[in-house]
């Protein structure tokens, strides 16, 4: 990668802009490229703008160009927004008004009238019936004006207070930079997105030889791909587990580290074989022989590459092939501990499980309920319902014992998990590493809250003891922001907020907007919102078979979206106009490319004040804009919710639906109305169930006697900053915790 391409991605990740130059009088291009910035809602920081000062204003000018292509992105603005309807949100037509005028356009042409399909049909709810196909109508779907004309529509925007500033940082040197952010990148707690593994593959590739390397890898992913890195380097891969073998093969394939998509092995050279073997049978003992059988037909493919019989001097990698073919045959752990279960005996299954720590403590709801279960068999309970004391003890003393041998992550998720098992919950949630969910009622039986009270309290203490004696500066904003401890990773975009994160939206004017580009095929994309009451109740919605309401106006449909300039969609809503209830923003695919096959596509949202104007897109309002991604057919990003304060919120979901594969002459397509019943469902599980965020921290903060403040102090002392967006002016030494970086703040 060259310097240039490094020095973007850095900026992305980080708003971080490595400044090189000879001396000379920049100040006049500087200031030029923070108001041009400005209009994209981002700022230079002092600093930057006294280094840029003062180097040639020609390499200024390089560096502004570079920067500007980046965070423009960062906000949706590389693009350009147009709306259907020329005057959005102003003079949007009733929805049978338009398509009657469509209709008779079309009529009135003889040529055009000619491809409407119109006839007999079946509808999606299997009823008979005659149907006109919208998308033949010449007028529809498609721009009926230039996008000059479209700008010439509306008036400039008037900047307000409220608008958006992201600032940016200068940064230090170019191999500083990357160093910092491979190391962050490597270290972090949490599995990274797409986006952030391809930036670590790079990184990794960029700092193989330097002397810094990370002193631990804890997600297995990260250390597939820096492995792969190190073996391109000559240097020996970093592996504990047979499958840490695999999962390097994997990349350097090409293929899948994660392991849910099976990956076809490339032809290897000899080195990378002997590597490989290696590595394979320094880790093959007999009890990590045990996950050869999770992957057996993956590892008998890669044998098939490897050929392990030509290397006779690795003799326990060849075992592994052996076990994967059933010559050899190894005892199941996990059929051990599901036969302890079955039965139930608690104190097998603690036995068993004690030896695999992070194990034993994903299965705490489970060994609870099962001594449960043993208290309901037992004739001579006092209380069928209160738990088994000698088995609910047993399970604490090996949770007690173990707290100090497992994950951060794994411990906190136990606890976020536990302290929503004391209520009937309206529905269990289950979302893939992809963001594609399910939900189904709750069947499970309540945990005792003394039990609950118990081991939660037992998580607090260790993770107590972990976090790092410190000063924070906490700011309000990020308060709600819920700690990413489920391994699912964040789209690439601006703003965005793990899921369970709460936020305060301001403004009266909400306005969503998805732009797409098709690769090869038509495709057509929907937004919609859901509206619901306090009690997820009385449905209604605005999408584009409904283009305006009392509180709410569409920008129209838009039903392909060819290169270079792809198609946008708006949603307009007027918060002062709605009471007491539930937004749920959704992108469908209705027709041709998924979010992972076309070109580009993303959801956004902003915030206006009342008075202000403006084009249908302004890159200075937007709040947050996030990439689209995965094979689901329906996108639910985000819920807006008005609580008795009357003040509106947005919690996080990041989820996504399978939907039906694509629209149909007559058949079931993607569209609102079809999917309220599983939209709302999915959006109460996630509304009601309690996250950890990081309020949570800074109360074991308070309680480990540190300092929790609400403004950096002026005695220039070194603090904790954790907040939205990095102040200017912190003292020497200071850590900054910001929205990219909350999954740092999880102790190891």
């Amino acid at each position: 990668m060259e310097a240039r391409e490094l020095e973007a991605l850095i900026l992305a990740k980080t708003r971080r802009l490595v400044v090189t130059g000879e001396p000379g009088d920049g100040s006049a291009a500087a200031r030029q490229f923070d108001a041009v910035a400005l209009c994209a809602g981002f700022k230079c920081s002092r600093d930057l703008l006294e280094r840029l000062s003062g180097i040639e204003a020609g390499r200024v000018i390089d560096i502004a160009a570079a920067a500007l292509e980046v965070v423009r992105e960062q906000a949706g603005d590389h693009v350009r927004h147009h709306s259907y309807f020329l005057e959005f949100p102003a003079n949007v037509p009733d929805t049978m008004e338009f398509w009657a005028q469509c209709l008779r356009e079309a009529l009135l042409d003889p040529v055009a009238a000619g491809q409407v399909e119109a006839g007999p049909g079946i509808g999606p709810d299997g009823r008979a019936g005659f149907f006109l196909n919208l998308l033949s109508l010449p007028s529809y779907g498609r721009y009926q004006h230039s996008y000059a004309d479209m700008l010439a529509a509306h008036d400039e925007l008037i900047p307000a207070v409220s608008d958006r500033v992201t600032v940016l940082h200068l940064g230090g040197t170019l191999d500083d930079e990357a160093r910092d952010l491979y190391l962050r990148l490597a270290g972090s707690a949490v599995p990274l997105s797409g986006d952030d593994t391809g930036a670590l593959r790079v990184l990794a590739r960029w700092c193989a030889d330097t002397v810094v390397q990370p002193a631990d890898i804890p997600v297995r992913e990260s250390r597939a791909v820096i492995n792969a890195a190190r073996l391109r380097a000559a240097l020996p891969p970093l592996v504990t587990t047979v499958t840490d073998v695999l999962r390097l093969a994997c990349e350097l394939s090409g293929g899948d580290v994660s392991l849910r998509e099976p990956t076809r092995f490339a032809s290897l050279r000899r080195r990378e074989r002997d590597a490989l073997l290696a590595a394979l049978d320094s880790v093959a003992t007999a009890p990590k022989l045990a996950d050869v059988g999770l992957y057996a037909e993956r590892w008998k493919r890669l044998g098939e590459r490897l050929h392990p019989h030509e290397y006779p001097r690795y003799p326990r990698a060849a075992e592994v092939f052996a076990v994967a073919r059933g010559e050899v045959a190894v005892p199941s752990f996990g059929g051990q501990v599901e036969a302890a279960f079955a039965r139930p005996d608690v104190d097998q299954a603690v036995r068993l499980l004690r030896t695999a720590p992070g194990r034993l403590w994903r299965s705490a709801d489970r060994l609870f309920r099962a001594a449960s279960d043993l208290a309901a068999a037992d004739p001579g309970a006092a209380d069928p319902a209160v738990p088994d004391a000698a088995a609910v003890a047993l399970v604490m003393a090996a949770l007690g014992a173990t707290a100090p041998d497992v994950s951060g992550r794994v411990l906190l998720s136990v606890r976020e998990h536990l302290q929503n098992r004391a209520f009937p919950a309206a529905g269990r949630l289950f979302a893939n590493r992809q963001g594609r969910a399910w939900a189904a009622p709750d069947w499970r039986v309540t945990l005792d809250r003394g039990v609950i009270a118990d081991a939660c309290a037992l998580i607090d203490a260790e993770i107590m003891t972990r976090l790092p004696a410190a000063r924070v500066v906490l700011d309000e904003g990020i308060t709600g922001a819920a700690l990413p401890l489920s391994g699912k990773p964040l789209p690439a975009g601006l703003g965005i907020f793990p899921r369970g994160s709460v936020t305060r939206v301001e403004g009266e004017l909400l306005r969503f907007f998805i732009y797409w580009r098709q690769k090869r095929q038509r495709t057509d994309y929907d937004l919609s919102a859901l509206f619901l009451d306090e009690r997820y109740a009385n449905p209604r919605h605005i999408s584009w078979t409904r283009l305006s309401a009392e509180e709410a106006e569409h920008s129209g449909d838009i039903t392909q979206a060819p290169a270079p300039d792809g198609a946008s969609e708006f949603i307009n809503i007027r918060l002062t106009h709605l009471g007491r209830g539930f937004i749920v923003p959704q992108v469908y695919v209705y027709a041709g490319e998924g979010f992972d096959e076309a070109d580009e596509s993303f959801f956004g949202f902003m915030t206006r004040d009342g008075e202000q104007a403006g084009q249908p897109f302004e890159a200075r309002t937007v709040r947050m804009k996030s990439a689209l991604y995965g094979t689901s057919r329906i996108a639910v990003p985000l819920v807006f919710s008005r609580g008795e304060d009357g003040a509106w919120r947005a919690k996080w979901l990041h989820l996504y639906l399978r939907g039906h594969g694509t629209a149909s002459w007559g058949g079931p397509t993607n569209q609102v109305e079809g999917g309220r019943v599983t939209t709302t469902m999915l959006a109460r599980s996630v509304v009601e169930r309690e996250y950890l965020r990081v309020g949570y921290l800074a109360d074991l903060w308070r309680r480990k006697g540190c300092e929790v403040l609400d403004a950096v102090p002026d005695d220039g002392e070194p603090v904790t900053w954790i907040g939205l967006e990095q102040p200017g002016g912190l003292p020497a030494g200071s850590e900054v915790f910001t929205l990219d970086r909350l999954g740092d703040l999880i102790p190891a």
